[in-house]
């Protein structure tokens, strides 16, 4: 496929766009380059041709099955883009003043009770502009927290082997050290590598429940107990919480602050690296350290405040509004009844397909999952030389997006499947028959797997160069 720089002709042009209709602003001559950008020249039907040959070779939720665990691709509700596209909503700037975007305001106020509710959380901000950037946010919580109580030794957290890879980063980051804890033969934390790793100078804990192998701990509130007797406060990664909300609160499991991933698990599709949100909740005793400015409802008028002891802003503004927007669109769309009916679909979904698939391929946990489950093909790789890698990509050949990979990093070769709660039956039927047409192939042709796919756009890339020598820049030589 050319790129719009090889389509590109010498004169060739198009119009778009309408006349300036303000005064033209004069710049320093200092301010002006010194030779006109290099930008393609294109009609306007090479430009639509272009965009159109790139969507037809894109995959997405309304292409075919996405089953990619711990992400959630699941289906986003059309309904909430158009809310979000409301002029209401898209031609305000946050510098107007209160009293001009009151409709703004309640949109954020309802949605941060909404999430309270749904967490068991006591305040919520919506500043932080994805999950990872929410996990910072909660640590500050907690290290704030402890700071004013003078409890300076509190300098580790504790994060299980089976965490998401942010949960560590995002604790260095926050200026904390890290410790590891197992986990035990079912999944779960082993209590008693917890019990022996915390001390007075636990900070806190970091931990998914479900966890990243699918399974809900079934020794959570022992879990929470340990952290807290010790003087350590609980953090809850909200990567999972598609399987647990309206079902059980985060906060009625000992959690003392959460966050919460809109582009998850309320509505914003999340492909490409954004847009995202990492609304962050927590205890009352906390409320007064999160970041600024929050909103609040007094005499029928929303206005803005700080926070007495907030940490500052941690990022612009309200956070990424429009995203909030969908996310308030889904919420409410689902009501009460429709958030638990949507996790437990994701969970009869994902149970119903691992039994289609146990027997014939290797379980990591061989017990009832949530909303993801976790295959160990470390067998198929040693007896047939196919590789959990092998398997995924010869998916791409049937338009099935590959499960996540290689992750959690306690299971070897492993692939993580979520089908999310919108699946039909007949879908999981046809996706589990493809598993196990292609475990067949592995043990008969290995050697074609090794090449997959084979009837993609592209084959398989060198993917080691293609992340230390990605090509960034078209080159006009």
């Amino acid at each position: 496929m050319e790129l719009l720089f090889e389509r590109s002709r010498a004169g060739r042009g198009m119009d778009l766009l309408p006349g300036c209709d303000v005064p033209e602003a004069d710049f320093a001559e200092g301010l002006l380059r010194q030779e006109a950008p290099k930008l393609p020249e294109l009609a306007e039907i090479d430009l639509g041709r272009h965009y159109t040959e790139l969507a037809k070779e894109t995959h997405g939720v309304n292409d075919g099955f996405y089953p990619l665990g711990s992400c959630t691709m699941k289906y986003n509700p059309r309904i909430n883009e158009e809310m979000s596209s409301l002029p209401g909503f898209t031609a305000i700037h946050p510098l107007q003043p209160e009293n001009s975007v009151q409709g703004a305001l309640q949109v954020m106020y309802e949605t941060e009770k909404l999430l309270g509710e749904i967490t068991g959380m006591d305040s919520i901000t919506l500043q932080p502009a994805a999950g990872a950037h929410g996990e910072y946010t909660g640590l500050l919580l907690i290290r704030n927290y402890h700071l004013s109580r003078g409890d300076k030794g509190r300098t580790k957290i504790i994060v299980p082997d089976s965490a998401h890879g942010t949960n560590p980063a995002s604790a260095v980051m926050a200026g904390f050290s890290v410790v590891s804890v197992p986990s035990n033969a079912d999944g779960g934390v082993d209590l008693e590598a917890l019990r022996a790793a915390v001390g007075d100078d636990t900070a806190g804990l970091m931990l998914t429940n479900p966890n990243t192998v699918g399974i809900f701990d079934p020794n959570i509130l022992e879990i929470t107990s340990i952290i807290h007797e010790a003087g350590g406060l609980c953090y809850y990664d909200g990567a999972n919480l598609n399987a647990i909300m309206g079902v059980v609160r985060p906060g009625d499991m000992g959690f003392d602050c959460v966050h919460v991933n809109l582009h998850k698990t309320f509505s914003t599709p999340h492909g490409g690296g954004g847009p995202g949100s990492g609304p962050v909740g927590c205890k009352a005793f906390l409320a007064d350290f999160l970041p600024t400015p929050q909103v609040r409802l007094s005499d029928g008028v929303y206005s803005l405040f700080a926070p007495a002891n907030s940490m500052g802003q941690v990022r612009s503004f309200g956070g990424n509004f429009l995203v909030v927007v969908r996310a308030l669109a889904y919420i409410l769309t689902l009501g009460k009844e429709g958030i638990p009916e949507a996790s437990t679909n994701a969970v009869l979904n994902a149970n119903y397909m691992m039994s289609l698939l146990k027997g014939k391929y290797d379980m990591a946990y061989d017990t009832v999952c949530m909303h993801e489950f976790v295959m160990t093909l470390e067998k198929l790789k040693h007896d047939y030389g196919v590789a959990a890698m092998d398997v995924a990509k010869r998916l791409l050949d049937f338009g099935i997006h590959p499960p996540t990979m290689y992750f959690p990093l306690i299971v070897h070769e492993a692939l993580m499947i979520e089908p999310t709660e919108t699946e039909s039956k007949e879908t999981l039927d046809k996706a589990a028959e493809l598993f196990l047409n292609i475990l067949e192939e592995a043990k008969t042709d290995g050697e074609a797997l090794h090449h997959a796919p084979h009837d993609c756009y592209i084959g398989r890339p060198d993917e080691v160069n293609a992340a230390r020598k990605p090509v960034l820049t078209y080159s006009f030589a």
